[in-house]
């Protein structure tokens, strides 16, 4: 066999299935991706364009520039009271998705269970694969609020457990952990041989309250891996930068790991990544005040429709249930985009805890939002 089984056996993103099939149509409406409508701050373009005029596009080091190390340590200080040295506990990487990839394959070996909180970004669970380990599946609930607790990672752990992966603010469901839900937590993984990775690339997109890092908790700062990036709070998707901040000795294994693969991350996004940091939160927040009125728009919409949706906190999804149109969520995609042409993603995209439900980005116009929730008003009233 030419492919590696344990590759081979490994499923398509179930968001791109969407996306490439919704391209494909015209007139199509698309809810599926996580990518901001809006443009990357012209502050931030400009420092990037200056850092081209003046040819700063050699290598930086492979952890990173240390100027934007730096500003990565001082914004996670200021924003949620986590402390770490730039020199040796912050690395940068081509986007969040690689500081996943590479936590996991830093601290997995061949049996390691990974703990992962469902339903959950799509990568999460191939990364454990493909490091070599076996994801183990915790699966959270509306009726919780989407919320992991102690309890749930309790039942799943085994003298094999290694780490626990989770997001928060969450992708696809919009859940948060509040300081609250985080004390528990805490009080109960301090004392535990577990390393925690916890995505919070969503941290600058909460509506309710400001985001709290499990990093924070007493305790925890030794054993979280904090991954965070650029893509979403700055609308620097395609710029693929992102980062991770955690102990001295994960950090060094990752960055090893970083250097023989990537590295570095551009240096032209680096620049650009320093000025985000320094002179954008006004640009965050206006964004976040976009977000927060569409969210309001699809909440409402599906409510009238008599399709039940938990109220996201965080992140800039809704992730309704459509189990009363007796369809599975593949089946309701796939309706619906053939006779409405709106394309959403299936809740199984995220984990079979995903059945009976989809997922609706609203990091679109307020515009489309409206066309879009009319063409769904459609689907479900004529089912």
């Amino acid at each position: 066999m030419r492919i590696a089984r344990h590759i081979a056996a490994i499923p398509y993103s179930g968001i791109r299935k969407f996306f490439d099939v919704a391209a494909e149509t015209e007139g199509v409406i698309s809810l599926g991706v996580g990518e901001p409508d809006f443009y990357t701050p012209w502050n931030i373009r400009e420092q990037a364009i200056y850092a081209l005029e003046h040819s700063r596009t050699v290598y930086s080091s492979n952890a990173g520039l240390p100027a934007l190390r730096k500003e990565i340590a001082a914004f996670l200080e200021r924003k949620y009271d986590l402390r770490y040295d730039f020199k040796s506990q912050v690395l940068v990487t081509v986007g969040a998705s690689e500081a996943i990839d590479l936590v996991l394959r830093a601290v997995i070996e061949p049996g390691d269970e990974v703990l992962v909180v469902e339903p959950c970004f799509v990568s999460y669970k191939p990364c454990v694969v493909m490091a070599g380990g076996t994801p183990v599946v915790i699966t959270t609930r509306p009726e919780n609020q989407f919320r992991v607790t102690p309890e749930e990672i309790q039942a799943k752990i085994t003298p094999k457990t290694k780490a626990l992966l989770m997001g928060y603010p969450n992708n696809p469901t919009g859940a948060v952990l509040r300081r609250g839900d985080l004390q528990k937590l805490a009080a109960f993984l301090a004392p535990r041989d577990i390393i925690v990775i916890s995505d919070e690339i969503y941290s600058e997109l909460t509506y309710s309250e400001r985001h709290v890092s499990i990093a924070a908790m007493p305790g925890m700062a030794d054993k979280t891996v904090v991954i965070n990036g650029f893509s979403k709070a700055y609308a620097m998707t395609g710029w693929r930068l992102g980062y991770a901040a955690g102990p001295e000795d994960l950090i060094a294994a990752m960055t090893k790991i970083h250097q023989y693969v990537l590295m570095c991350a551009s240096t032209t996004a680096q620049h650009a990544g320093i000025e985000a940091l320094k002179n954008s939160d006004a640009d965050v927040a206006r964004m976040r005040g976009e977000y927060d009125a569409r969210r309001r728009v699809m909440l409402e919409g599906f409510r009238a429709m008599g399709l039940p949706c938990f109220e996201p906190l965080g992140a800039f999804y809704l992730f309704p249930s459509i189990k009363a149109a007796g369809l599975s969520s593949d089946e309701f995609c796939i309706q619906l985009l053939r006779q409405e042409k709106l394309a959403v993603v299936p809740g199984t995209a995220f984990g079979q805890c995903g059945e009976g439900f989809v997922r609706c980005s609203y990091a679109y116009s307020i515009e489309s939002l409206k066309e879009a929730m009319c063409r769904l008003g459609n689907f479900v009233k004529n089912m």
